[in-house]
């Protein structure tokens, strides 16, 4: 079983950044694909980025499309989302997925392994 850790969320203020972590204490990241996606209170989890196992390509959500970056760090075996630009409407748990598949996933039910999340709070 792998267990995904997030970090890095808290309160920000609007236009302000902040940069999740997702780190595997188990198994490297480097042998799955990795997503980021959100949950606000009282909505469905959606679909905020993902890259594929080797790195080579990523996919955003329009709503955070050339604000959010993800990135894999396979020595440091961490996933990270650098976020700018951030928007009261940002405000969500954050969480981590690891997928078994190597290719790019924008559906939760894709996804093998979830962390805990991370709240991150946008300020207007």
């Amino acid at each position: 079983q792998v267990q995904l850790v997030e970090s890095g969320g808290g309160l920000v203020q609007a236009g302000g950044s902040l940069r999740l972590s997702c780190t595997s204490s188990d198994r490297s990241i480097s042998s799955y694909a990795m997503g980021w996606f959100r949950q606000a209170p009282g909505k469905e989890r959606e679909f905020v980025a993902a890259i594929r196992r080797s790195g080579g390509s990523t996919s955003y959500a329009d709503s955070v499309k050339g604000r959010f970056t993800i990135s894999k760090d396979n020595a440091k075996n961490t996933v990270y989302l650098q976020m700018n630009s951030l928007k009261p409407e940002d405000t969500a748990v954050y969480y981590c997925a690891a997928s078994n598949v190597p290719l790019i996933f924008t559906t939760p039910s894709r996804y093998d392994y979830w962390g805990q999340g991370t709240q991150v709070t946008v300020s207007s």
